[in-house]
């Protein structure tokens, strides 16, 4: 077991802080090429039982609340209205600021196109009452996030699926 940082967008963060998402899915790197017969193992960067702190927007809190740090993701409407210009990507937030844990349950590894409608909704997306409903706006996300980088929907590549449950420990 290890422990180890993960990014997720200010959405993906509300959804876990909601209990709507229990799933991530990231792109295999290198890409499998299954006709060369390589017989290269590629390994799984997590496994069950690691423990992954929650990358997400912060800065440090500018009014003494007791909180050293504030959230992009949180409720607060003061937050918003106030803090335009401090907020820190989430690339850049250290260990110690950290309020989200996850445990890692299951890790698979499968087509991205092969992914359910129930698994839409275990990645935080909202029911849009239809299967293609559900994956054109899973779809609609996932190329947001990793087309610009060569792995869209359309390439279907390798992911893997990360299945966690949120640990104690988080505060506002």
């Amino acid at each position: 077991m290890s422990e180890k940082p993960i990014l997720f967008s200010t959405e993906m963060v509300r959804a876990i802080l909601e209990g709507r998402k229990t799933q991530t899915r990231r792109v295999v790197k290198p890409q499998p090429v299954i006709e060369d017969g390589h017989g290269r193992e590629i390994k799984c960067p997590w496994q069950p039982g690691d423990i992954l702190w929650v990358r997400e927007t912060w800065c440090k809190n500018p009014v003494s609340t007791g909180y050293p740090y504030c959230y992009k993701a949180s409720e607060d409407s003061w937050i918003y209205d106030n803090m335009e210009g401090m907020w820190r990507p989430s690339i850049h937030m250290p260990r110690e600021a950290a309020r989200i844990f996850l445990r890692v349950k299951n890790v698979r590894v499968e087509k991205l196109q092969e992914i359910m409608p129930d698994d839409v909704l275990q990645e935080g997306l909202w029911d849009v009452g239809t299967e293609t409903g559900a994956l054109d706006s899973f779809a609609e996300l996932w190329n947001n996030i990793n087309a610009k980088r060569g792995y869209g929907w359309s390439v279907n590549p390798w992911i893997w699926v990360i299945e966690f449950e949120k640990q104690g420990g988080e505060t506002e």
